[in-house]
């Protein structure tokens, strides 16, 4: 039987490093639809031999831990239907719900691997990787996280590209999306939907990141993606520091 939308405990990485709202895009993807859709939430500590699919973020609602930031949205849409409340993705048409899959799976499946070159490939990014995850975690594992994720991203195909060509390949995926959003408010018109939470977290991961490279310069250069950001930043994420 289909359950209501009660308070959730959120289980993600604590901290809000550089300004942003988490370490991780599905993290803060998952945060942000929560704001939108003003479902009322706790965060707490987590652990990954807790989390239903050995990774963050994760969820407990009515005692039931639920796992991967997709699927618990898509149980929350379908709760808040039950409740009478309106979904955020309630009235799309089924063009709008090919686009919003599209995009999404082009930043969670494609995009996000670049990010993850940037961060722990590059000796730059690693650097700061290193320093933020010593904030919560012994500082002798993230060594070994590096060791791991940078066998994942040969295994995946993209650690197997230059640092330019890989560059490329994600400033692609950013020119994409700023054509699609082009003046609208939001990715598909005047209201947010689910995959504003998702394009809003990875370009939070990018733009809010604190080394300079060329993706970071590229996403910057696109006047309607920043202003995307700041837009959603100051409707739901008052808590962190004001953009300039």
């Amino acid at each position: 039987m289909l359950r209501r939308v009660n308070e959730i405990i959120l289980h993600q990485p604590p901290t809000r490093p550089w300004g942003t709202p988490n370490l991780s895009p599905f993290c803060a993807k998952l945060e942000c639809y929560l704001r939108m859709a003003d479902i009322p939430y706790k965060p707490a500590a987590f652990g990954r031999g807790e989390s239903p699919k050995g990774k963050m973020p994760y969820v407990r609602i009515d005692g039931q831990l639920l796992g991967d930031s997709q699927l618990i949205i898509e149980e929350l849409e379908r709760r808040l239907a039950k409740d009478g409340k309106r979904p955020l993705d309630d009235g799309l048409s089924p063009r709008d719900q090919a686009i919003a899959r599209l995009v999404r799976r082009t930043l969670e499946e494609g995009y996000y691997f670049i990010g993850m070159y940037q961060r722990w490939k590059t000796d730059e990014g690693y650097k700061i990787q290193r320093e933020e995850f010593g904030r919560f975690i012994p500082k002798i594992i993230v060594p070994l996280i590096r060791r791991d994720i940078l066998k994942k991203l040969h295994h995946q195909g993209t650690g197997r590209h230059s640092l330019e060509e890989a560059t490329a390949m994600g400033a692609g995926d950013l020119d994409a999306i700023a054509e699609l959003l082009g003046d609208r408010p939001f990715l598909l018109g005047d209201a947010p939907r689910t995959v504003d939470a998702t394009v809003f977290a990875f370009l939070e991961a990018t733009l809010g990141y604190p080394v300079d490279g060329e993706i970071k310069r590229h996403a910057a250069s696109h006047a309607n993606l920043v202003g995307y950001r700041k837009r959603i930043r100051e409707r739901w994420w008052k808590d962190l520091p004001a953009l300039p």
